[in-house]
């Protein structure tokens, strides 16, 4: 299974359109201008709060210090957690990773 480092940082990808819907994200990737409805991936809560956040880029790092404030775990347990939903993200072409450029603002 995919995981991707601490400070690797990573940002949407900008091959998806992606809506909430109860409370759940909805990602469709888009492959060549058309919605590919059979992969279509849903987030959990904790998932679309990732989502959220990787508006603009972030490492791993920085994700799981959110998820863990957020919902009150220990940063290491998080870590991984995150780290391995990342990177599975990263597998599928949800995420791309960001530029050192793209994280001079940070």
């Amino acid at each position: 299974m995919a995981t991707a480092t601490r400070d690797e940082a990573v940002v949407r990808s900008q091959s998806v359109v992606a809506r909430v819907i109860a409370g759940e994200t909805l990602i469709v990737p888009i492959r060549g201008k058309v919605g590919d409805l059979a992969s279509i991936y849903s987030f959990n809560g904790t998932g679309t709060l990732i989502w959220k956040l990787l508006e603009t880029p972030k490492t791993v790092k920085q994700l799981a210090e959110a998820i863990a404030n957020e919902y009150d775990v220990v940063e290491d347990h998080a870590e991984r957690d995150v780290a391995e939903f990342v990177g599975e993200m990263k597998a599928v072409g949800l995420v791309d990773v960001a530029t050192r450029i793209a994280m001079a603002g940070d």
